[in-house]
């Protein structure tokens, strides 16, 4: 059984940073992408960023460029998101994704297993 956990998420003023987590457990993870992704109310979900296994090759969306850092712990096969700089249009779910295959990819299709969301919320 497969899990994917995200923590970290709350309330920041405009401006402001927050760090979420992502642990995954459950099989022998070694390969593969880790992504982020969010959804606000009313919005599909949309593609954040994400990371290859070693950590060295990164993607992020245009909006988050500058702002947001996804960084990799392989010890403890756990994601980091580090959001500085924040905006009240990051406000949103923040789901962490694993994905399979070790090509990147933005499609929250091409993601095997999913986290329950952690709520992001930042005020103006």
């Amino acid at each position: 059984q497969v899990q994917v956990v995200e923590s970290g998420g709350g309330l920041v003023q405009a401006g402001g940073s927050l760090r979420l987590s992502c642990a995954a457990s459950g099989r022998t993870f070694s390969s593969g992408i880790m992504g982020w992704f969010r959804q606000a109310p009313g919005k599909e979900r949309e593609f954040v960023t994400a990371i290859n296994w070693s950590g060295l090759s990164t993607h992020y969306t245009d909006s988050v460029k500058g702002r947001f850092t996804i960084s990799k712990d392989n010890a403890k096969t756990t994601v980091y998101l580090q959001m500085n700089s924040l905006e009240p249009e990051d406000t949103a779910v923040y789901y962490c994704a694993w994905r399979q295959s070790p090509y990147f990819a933005t499609a929250s299709t091409g993601y095997n297993y999913w986290g329950q969301g952690t709520q992001v919320t930042v005020s103006s």
